[in-house]
């Protein structure tokens, strides 16, 4: 489930393209600062600078300014800060704040947490146990949420539910109870479901970026031979 972005054909990419001029969308690949592989944007992170020349992740590449592009992984953030990847990247003397691959970790759970509450308003997401099952035997979901620190017994009852009635189940377990519960509006939250859509699409770009940083234990509580 991790990370499934192939990487693109060499040639159609300039050696200096883990760069972007301030137009995010204009190239659906770029090159990676660190490794110098081609991926999908999908699969890694923009980095831009602050007016102040600090290193900023634009988690949702949205910032104005010049981009540098790392794969959206804690080791290769942290080689870019530590090997000067950064300011050779932006052609200029840049400040790396400490603790950068923390901080993009926590944006992309601000993120997640922000992603999952608009579809909560557009009634694209739910939660609770009962009202997840149920909503399984209606339209079949995006994904479904479990808190990484829920019971496994109320996990493993929605997964196996859902895996009876449709092939392909998607799970989401890196975000904690608490983190879900702000999404949700609640304390904690244990079980969720997304629905199908645009804003999903979103989620699952921003998900996926966050397993980069953080385990995704759905990969050890229902292991499959695809992933």
């Amino acid at each position: 489930m991790k990370k499934p972005y192939p990487s693109s054909e060499p040639g159609l990419i300039s050696e200096n393209d883990e760069t972007d001029d301030g137009d995010a969308s204009a190239s659906p690949e770029r090159q990676c600062a660190v490794t110098r592989e081609r991926l999908p944007k999908e699969a890694m992170i923009r980095f831009v600078l602050s007016p102040d020349n600090i290193v900023t992740p634009d988690v949702a590449d949205r910032l104005p300014g010049r981009g540098v592009w790392v794969g959206a992984e804690r080791r290769h953030v942290d080689t870019a800060a530590a090997k000067g990847a950064f300011a050779r990247g932006f052609k200029s003397a840049v400040t790396v704040p400490e603790g950068l691959s923390d901080l993009t970790e926590r944006l992309l759970v601000k993120r997640c947490v922000e992603l999952l509450g608009l579809a909560r308003k557009a009634g694209l997401a739910i939660q609770g146990h009962d009202q997840v099952r149920d909503a399984l035997r209606g339209k079949e979901p995006a994904f479904l949420l479990e808190a990484s620190d829920g019971a496994e017994d109320g996990r493993n009852k929605v997964y196996f539910l859902a895996k009876a009635i449709y092939s392909d189940v998607k799970v989401a377990g890196a975000l904690s109870s608490q983190e879900l519960g702000m999404a949700f509006g609640r304390d904690r939250v244990i079980h969720g479901l997304v629905r199908r859509g645009a804003i999903a699409k979103n989620w699952e770009v921003a998900y996926r970026r966050l397993t980069g940083f953080r385990a995704a234990p759905e990969l050890d509580w229902f292991p499959e031979p695809d992933r």
